[in-house]
């Protein structure tokens, strides 16, 4: 337990643990799971015929993807929801490819070749497997209400996601989280009994806020101007978890939100001195690409530490 919360820290591997091995794949949530973590976070796409598989990018990414020929992709490949999971299966994702920038992030990554996009599904035979019967599952839905065409519609998405789970047995386990609001109002509505996770980030790269404008095509129709705060708009929408950016909030903003209920988890903390001040700022979950560096951090700031439970993919 910390201190500074109260409670215990949910400790999530990002996409597996990304730094460690191929992402969002069974030897990344295998890797994980050895560690030891609390959740296991992971991204989602539906492919044509309908089967919820763990993909971070709606198309096939040259970064991490070689086609049924063995070669790297030289740019973006077919985009998930126009493939089948019998075709999606003939891709290898199993290693980064050198002479891509991105590989650079990675130098801990440990290739797997021959590793193929898996099904959500075989993601919970994998745990079911390790015997785990507490660790939980943080899977994100991933669209763009600025791109509608690179993946199927919000209702369609949440819906076929929370079949997925319920067919799976994993209501109980599981959480959505999305940057795109729309499909976890969705949720709320069609399977309240799945607790939902507000994603959010307002600097650099991606504002998904837009505090100085009319609102924002990620929230929702949520608007700052309505609340006066990012946990505020949380809370309205009916989340149950914050999950903002780690580098552009204040301890302040940490208190805000659990005052109003909600739990704060943070993405995506990869260097201990940040996980270190984190903790001591009291949130209750840190996401990162580095869970055993995560989990070798808290358990020497007195943090209660999950089990591991090994496994082969």
């Amino acid at each position: 337990m910390t201190a500074a919360t109260g409670h215990a820290l949910d400790i999530q591997g990002h996409r597996g643990a990304r730094g460690l091995a191929p992402e969002n794949t069974l030897p990344a949530f295998a890797r994980a799971l050895g560690i030891g973590v609390t959740t296991l976070e992971m991204d989602c796409a539906i492919t044509r015929d309908g089967v919820v598989v763990v993909s971070h990018d709606a198309a096939l990414n040259p970064d991490i993807t070689r086609g049924p020929d063995g070669k790297w992709l030289e740019q973006a490949g077919p985009a998930i929801r126009n493939l089948a999971f019998k075709e999606l299966q003939r891709y290898d994702v199993g290693r980064l490819n050198p002479a891509n920038a991105y590989a650079k992030r990675w130098p801990e990554q440990k290739p797997v070749d021959g590793t193929p996009i898996p099904r959500l599904a075989d993601v919970f035979a994998l745990v079911r497997k390790s015997g785990n019967e507490t660790v939980r599952f943080n899977i994100e839905t991933k669209l763009s209400p600025v791109e509608p065409n690179q993946t199927v519609g919000p209702e369609d998405f949440a819906r076929k996601l929370v079949g997925a789970i319920r067919e799976g047995g994993m209501v109980r386990r599981a959480i959505i989280q999305s940057f795109d609001w729309r499909t976890l109002a969705i949720v709320q509505k069609e399977a309240p009994e799945i607790a939902t996770v507000y994603l959010t980030v307002q600097k650099g790269f991606m504002d998904s806020i837009q505090a100085d404008k009319d609102g924002s095509p990620w929230t929702a129709g949520v608007k700052f101007r309505d609340h006066g705060s990012v946990p505020r708009m949380v809370k309205a929408a009916g989340g149950a978890v914050w999950s903002p950016y780690y580098a552009e909030i204040t301890r302040e903003q940490v208190k805000e939100a659990q005052s109003l209920g909600l739990r704060v988890v943070v993405w995506t903390v990869n260097e201990p001195a940040d996980m270190r001040r984190m903790i001591e700022w009291g949130v209750d979950g840190v996401i990162s690409d580095r869970p055993d560096l995560l989990r070798k951090t808290a358990g020497e700031m007195g943090v209660s530490l999950p089990r591991a439970t090994p496994v082969r993919p």
